[in-house]
């Protein structure tokens, strides 16, 4: 059995951790009420993102097509990251690892063909 007493560094490293990331997050926060003017007028409570006030209900339904691009993106982006460690390797795994990648780039392909088929990179 393991003596608990082996795990009393993970957590005081944890302890630490939790106490230097509520520092950081609190820290100016208080800082900043102590030492600024805390006046919050109308002007300062606008919207600034977008510069004007949002024209509908904030839980209506929206499209969700630019995540659906977002997404594709991020795994087309990872075929790359894949690619890099395997052209580098490329002559020690040799044929079984050559055929691998060429059955994973079929994969991607037969996806990105579905992806183009049904609309999904359309923008309009």
């Amino acid at each position: 059995m393991v003596d608990l007493i082996e795990y009393l560094p993970i957590l005081i490293f944890g302890g630490i951790a939790v106490g230097i990331s509520v520092l950081f997050v609190f820290l100016p926060m208080g800082v900043s009420r102590l030492t600024g003017v805390h006046n919050p007028t109308v002007d300062k409570l606008t919207e600034y993102e977008c510069g004007f006030p949002a024209f509908e209900d904030s839980r209506s339904q929206f499209d969700v097509r630019f995540y659906l691009v977002a997404i594709l993106f991020i795994i087309f982006d990872l075929e790359a990251a894949y690619l890099f460690p395997w052209a580098v390797s490329l002559e020690e795994i040799g044929w079984a690892g050559w055929l691998t990648m060429m059955v994973f780039l079929f994969e991607l392909i037969v996806g990105f063909a579905y992806a183009w088929k049904v609309g999904a990179l359309e923008w309009e």
